[in-house]
């Protein structure tokens, strides 16, 4: 996950995506700009939205302790919608970033931007995105069908919080975790405490995620007047923050794990308990490989997320067979 970025002056690519990408290398050249705004060229924004999902459908499983064929339709569905809906999100974040994208040296090389669609053109793209994935969405019980219309809120919301909040990564925890909650209630049928705990976990680990993220660009928000938590924090704050964060990640997750495991399953228990300790320890990984400097190792980091992020499903996904 850690490759290298080609130059944006190569066939309309974009400065932070992966060289060798599918989409550079392998998508109709028409097609290209329309993926490039879904991201499908950056496709770590769909796992970190993806899964927060997993972990509230399996916790959800662990807590019930059943599980169904349903649940096998909800573990793919959710990784069709994440693909669907962060590309939607994405190409709206894209359309309301539009004049502040062309003074950021990293973005200035998106689709729109860069002339290859019009705003326009990426609306419709945003809606087609939006329209397939409530189709998705019609498939799960009524109560998460509600949750996933309300999710629209601080989608909608989220772009502009750079310009009034210096803690815009709040905003985009509330709608990157959102699934946990979700998927939870697609699987159980109702909305319970230890979903809500596990959300606020996901919103920790964005907060450390994402902040790692922001610190590519601090420079360039500076000089155009855009919020970040790296910009508040600035670089020698900031590794006690992301220790915070790291901490509170881990420990809103363990919470909701004892929240959700059934009475007398000390085997389940302690294995569900592997997953924030292994979580835990990879973000620690990350602190330790920090350098504020080194944009190409902030990448690599928020990158790396994916792996932190599929530690507990791997780990909640063993405790469905202890």
């Amino acid at each position: 996950m850690t490759g290298t970025s080609e130059g944006p002056e190569a066939e309309g690519q974009v400065a932070d995506a992966v060289r060798g990408n599918w989409v550079d290398r392998y998508a109709p050249e028409g097609l290209r700009p329309y993926l490039r705004l879904s991201r499908a060229d950056r496709p770590i924004g769909t796992w970190l939205l993806l899964l927060p999902c997993w972990w509230g459908l399996l916790l959800s499983m662990v807590h019930d302790g059943r599980a169904g064929w349903f649940d096998l339709w909800i573990f793919i569905g959710c990784g069709i919608g994440a693909v669907l809906m962060r590309g939607a999100g994405c190409t709206w974040n894209d359309i309301t970033d539009r004049d502040i994208d062309g003074s950021v040296a990293r973005t200035a090389s998106r689709p729109i931007p860069s002339g290859q669609v019009s705003a326009k053109q990426a609306l419709g793209w945003a809606i087609l995105q939006s329209l397939l994935a409530f189709a998705i969405l019609l498939t799960f019980p009524l109560a998460a069908i509600g949750l996933g219309i309300l999710s629209l809120a601080p989608v909608a919301i989220y772009p502009f919080a750079k310009r009034f909040t210096w803690w815009p990564q709040i905003f985009l925890g509330i709608a990157f975790n959102w699934g946990a909650l979700l998927a939870w209630t697609a699987h159980s049928g109702r909305l319970e405490l230890p979903a809500v705990l596990l959300y606020a976990a996901g919103m920790a680990w964005t907060l450390f995620y994402d902040t790692i993220y922001a610190h590519q660009d601090k420079e360039d928000d500076a000089l155009i007047g855009v919020k970040s938590t790296a910009r508040l924090f600035g670089d020698d704050a900031t590794p006690a923050w992301l220790a915070r964060f790291l901490v509170a990640a881990v420990a809103l997750m363990g919470i909701a794990i004892v929240a959700a495991a059934p009475d007398g399953e000390i085997l389940q228990l302690v294995v569900l308990l592997a997953g924030p300790w292994a979580f835990g320890w990879h973000m620690m990984w990350q602190l330790r490989r920090l350098k504020m400097d080194d944009n190409d190792r902030l990448l690599s980091l928020f990158r790396s997320n994916r792996d932190a992020g599929l530690l507990p499903v791997l780990f909640f996904a063993g405790a469905l067979l202890a």
